[in-house]
């Protein structure tokens, strides 16, 4: 298993409090349109969750997996910092991921 694969964090409960705190912190989210299995959490001008997304976007090629990209600067500053030194930050529903994380990482999430 990657060292990437944040197995402390794998808790459920953890896992689907953050969940609820990310989408309770979006205004325009809504829960019951969008029923999005990941959560790719980053901000603009960042390169890294760029390259995050196109990883994304290659296993989306071959598995049918919903993500949806979330910018941390929508957070309140409690939430912003969380994940402010650890972005790209890939939340599904039982895991958090770190970034640098490969397409062979997720592929062991589905």
């Amino acid at each position: 298993m990657s060292p990437n694969l944040n197995t402390d964090n794998g808790d459920k409960c953890y896992i689907e409090s953050l969940r609820a705190d990310i989408i309770d912190a979006l205004p325009d989210f809504d829960s019951d349109k969008y029923n999005y299995d990941w959560l790719l959490l980053g901000t603009s001008g960042c390169h890294l969750c760029d390259q995050a997304e196109e990883i994304l976007r290659n296993l989306q090629a071959v598995y049918p997996i919903s993500y949806q990209l979330v910018d941390i600067a929508e957070f309140d500053e409690s939430l912003m910092m969380t994940f402010a030194t650890t972005i790209p930050v890939l939340i599904t529903q039982n895991r958090r991921l770190n970034y640098p994380f490969s397409v062979m990482d997720l592929q062991q999430l589905i």
